[in-house]
């Protein structure tokens, strides 16, 4: 610069408030270890030494967390690791690094293996496993060498984890089935698909809709439940299927993965309006197929809560090793409509 440098300018290039770049330079505490290394940093850079700032550290305590989730080609997934890394860079207690590996397939051997390798390097572990006993078995194991791991999205087993981070699954089967039974009071089918049969939340989610159009809408018959393995092409397939077998479907309910092949085949074969689809989490697709009314409601979860509650535990189990298996951390689900899009 060629005038010396202000107050102003150094809070510029620091990327912070004057009042921080105040308190900093007066030792007024409440600053955190990230602001005042920002701040020492840009001083430097710019060459402001009108006054002498409080002592940064050199550096942060470095952490690794590790997460291990699938479907990473999937929009969701891909927006929870950047909400998962998001949470990360936000804290100013901690240099964390954030480790993602994902899991080839539903298979739980694919999982463990996933973990395993990140468990040898990381001080925490969160991942969205199937429900099975040798990831149960697994879980547990690792929890007793002293490594914390939690559950992301699916509850695999309370004894196989120190918490549960995600929706009350039951619950969101019951909205869309409420949901549902408020376009179906004149009868037909409905059918449900599911990621596939070891996930305790598509289980919960399926349990959820049925008593609910049960209760709502009991003229509603729903076909038996299909399992689409969380992709597009098998769902797709499914859905063209159902609407060229069953000419009464009113109804369709994604409660898992693979909502974008029923969207696909929705607009191939169907007016808007025609099926009422419910569908979980909102992305550019569902988002689309609302704004459309090819969609009736999205169910969607709060990652961005969601992680930053989940890397909180993850360092604290990390620092203190003292912790309780089997909590459950819920999060109030987002409900997505055509009008709220």
């Amino acid at each position: 610069m060629s005038r010396n440098p202000t107050l102003a300018d150094l809070a510029r290039a620091a990327g912070v408030s004057l009042a921080t770049i105040d308190r900093a330079l007066h030792s007024r505490g409440n600053v955190s270890a990230r602001s005042l290394l920002r701040i020492q940093e840009a001083a430097a850079e710019i060459g402001f030494r009108d006054f002498r700032i409080q002592p940064a550290p050199k550096s942060l305590r470095s952490v690794r967390l590790g997460f291990v989730l699938h479907k990473g080609g999937q929009e969701f997934y891909r927006n929870l690791t950047r909400a998962l890394e998001d949470a990360c860079k936000s804290r100013d207690d901690f240099a964390i690094t954030p480790e993602f590996r994902y899991a080839a397939s539903q298979a739980p051997d694919d999982f463990c293996a996933e973990l395993a390798a990140l468990g040898e390097t990381c001080a925490a572990l969160a991942t969205s496993a199937v429900t099975h006993a040798k990831v149960a078995r697994f879980g547990a194991k690792l929890i007793q060498q002293g490594l914390p791991l939690f559950a992301l999205l699916n509850d695999f087993g309370r004894e196989a984890h120190l918490g549960y981070f995600g929706l009350d699954n039951l619950r969101v089967g019951r909205i869309a089935g409420w949901m549902m039974a408020q376009r179906l009071q004149q009868g037909g089918r409905a059918a449900v698909f599911v990621g596939g049969n070891r996930w305790h939340g598509h289980a919960l989610r399926e349990t959820g809709f049925r008593s609910a159009l049960r209760e709502y809408a009991p003229l509603v018959t729903v076909l038996d439940t299909l399992v689409n393995l969380e992709t597009r092409q098998v769902t797709y397939e499914a859905t063209l299927n159902l609407l060229d077998t069953h000419s009464d479907l009113r109804g369709i309910y994604v409660a898992g993965g693979g909502m974008e092949g029923a969207i696909a085949a929705l607009r191939e074969v169907r007016p808007p309006n025609k099926v009422a689809l419910i569908v979980n989490e909102l992305t550019l697709e569902s988002r689309a197929a609302l704004q459309d009314r090819y969609a009736l409601m999205a169910i969607a979860t709060p990652i961005a809560n969601l992680a930053e509650a989940l890397v909180d535990k993850m360092l604290l189990a990390a620092q203190t090793r003292e912790h309780a298996q089997g909590r459950a951390f819920l999060f109030d689900p987002m409900i997505w409509v055509p009008e709220s899009v």
